[in-house]
């Protein structure tokens, strides 16, 4: 396809009424869009702003919060038992060394004592409670979640908080 002089003119025409490059071709016939990207580029025709681009959305402003009088909120009390574990040395075997990542088996506590980039870093190594863990080191890397706890230690205040919340 040729772009002659009658041609280019339309397509200058077309170009500045705004139509797009899809429009312009179905109305030249025989030009695919790219072509008319091609040739508006080459003749260096001044560019516009895309109308196919979706408008900004506005931000929306936050609503005024509302401050009115509210129920008083339950505060449980904070004598929950806690876990206590005593600061636990790694074993030592009878050569003197700890348990390394080489020397731990299935039936040892695997609990990382310290900082894995010190030298002194060791397991446990003492005998695991049917898991990876000796029964100390368990209680504290298994610790049931906070409103477990709370349900846990309190069920009677519990009951008694959602039956006057209910009214």
């Amino acid at each position: 396809m040729m772009w002659t002089e009658d041609r280019v003119a339309t397509l200058r025409k077309l170009w500045a009424e705004g139509l797009s490059a899809s429009q312009i071709a179905k109305q030249l016939g025989g030009v695919t869009r790219n072509a008319v990207i091609g040739k508006v580029h080459r003749l260096g025709l001044a560019g516009r702003a895309t109308p196919s681009r979706p408008a900004k959305r506005p931000v929306r402003q936050a609503r005024p919060r509302i401050v009115g009088p509210t129920a008083p909120r339950l505060r449980m009390p904070s004598s929950l038992p806690s876990v206590v574990i005593p600061e636990l040395e790694p074993v030592r075997f009878e050569d003197g060394k700890t348990a390394s990542v080489l020397t731990l088996n299935e039936s040892m506590c695997k609990y990382p004592i310290g900082d894995p980039t010190d030298p002194a870093f060791a397991f446990c190594g003492r005998g695991s409670a049917g898991g990876p863990y000796c029964a100390d080191h368990a209680r504290l890397a298994y610790q049931p979640s906070q409103a477990k706890k709370r349900r846990a230690s309190h069920p009677d205040e519990l009951r008694r908080m959602l039956r006057l919340s209910a009214m």
